[in-house]
Parts: structure tokens; sequence; C-alpha cells
């Protein structure tokens, strides 16, 4: 960002996909969710992977705010972009730290795919250990646009953004209103 003449650096990391959560919010289609997605990824993350990676998520955020349910949003990821042929207790045990998009969306969106509820798919993103944080947020964006965030949670999580933050975060959601809590019986 600093640099006299800043590129793209090919990543495929991970960060292209915990930072594009805004492209399912914003997009009016599934198609213009992509072509969000694939813009402002590939800014940094121009690799084919680092694209998919991000894709992947904004096209599951984008199902899952419209009313695709879990089944229809895994067999859409599973046919497009990853198989989802693995629980998170099959992996949990040898699960390590990885920070590329193959090795963490996948199980990112597992971890939205195993869970019952928003706080649910935290603590499952978080249990599998590796990348937590980012697994996390990958999940969370996907999790939010299906269940919606109790005002609980939302609450205290404000209580941690800067006056900065906070106004991005009012401005963006005037545009793209928050969802609500949702909830399902299983």
């Amino acid at each position: 960002m600093f640099s006299d003449a800043p590129q793209p650096y090919n990543s495929f990391g991970n960060g292209s996909a915990m930072r594009v959560s805004a492209a399912g919010f914003a997009g009016s289609s599934l198609e213009e969710t992509k072509k969000i997605s694939k813009k402002i990824t590939e800014v940094t993350h121009n690799h084919p992977e680092g694209i998919k990676g991000a894709e992947a998520v904004a096209a599951a955020i984008y199902m899952a705010k419209t009313g695709s349910s879990l089944l229809e949003i895994r067999n859409y990821i599973h046919e497009n972009y990853y198989s989802m042929n693995f629980t998170l207790d099959g992996i949990r045990a040898a699960y390590k730290f990885n920070e590329i998009c193959q090795d963490t969306v996948p199980q990112a969106l597992m971890a939205f795919f195993e869970s019952t509820g928003f706080e649910d798919a935290i603590r499952n993103a978080i249990s599998i250990g590796g990348d937590s944080d980012t697994i996390a947020a990958i999940c969370g964006g996907v999790a939010e646009a299906y269940y919606g965030i109790s005002a609980e949670i939302r609450r205290h999580t404000l209580t941690f953004l800067d006056k900065q933050l906070l106004e991005i975060l009012v401005a963006f959601e005037d545009k793209y209103p928050p969802v609500v809590e949702r909830r399902y019986n299983f």
C-alpha cells in the first residue's frame, strides 16, 4: 500500500477470504457478487486460488442472505469450489496452522455447515485450531448472513470498535442492513 508502485503479489493466502464478506452482502445477484469479490480480491491476492477462496466465501454469504438452505450452500460449494467430504471431528486432531485458502476456506465453511446458530458457528471455527481468528472471520460472515447475530453479541462487539470503524460500519449497514437473528428448528 505504501509502495511507489503497489502491485498484486500473486498471493493465495486466506486473507482474501477473510476480507471479502462485504461482497456477499453487497451483491444483488450471485454473478454480481462474484464480480465484486474478484475486483476487491485481485488487488492483492491475484493468484487463482486466492480469487477462488474469496469467491467461494462471497458466494456462500450471498446464498445465505437470500434464503438458500445449508444443504444448498454446501452442495454449491462442493460442486464449484472445494470438496466438502469431511467433518470437523474428522480433522480436528490433526489440523494445524495454515494460511492458504485451499487449507482454510473449506474448514471455515464446514464450521458453518455443522453449526446450529451464529455463536455455535464461531465456536466450531475456533475449535479446530489453526489460524483461528481468520477461520472464525470467514465462518462468521456466512453465519451472520444465514442466522443473523443476537443483539447481545452485537452490542458487546460494537464496544471494541473505535469511532472511525464504527462510522464505516454504520455507513455500510445503512446501505446493506444487518441480518436480524433468525432461529431455525433442526
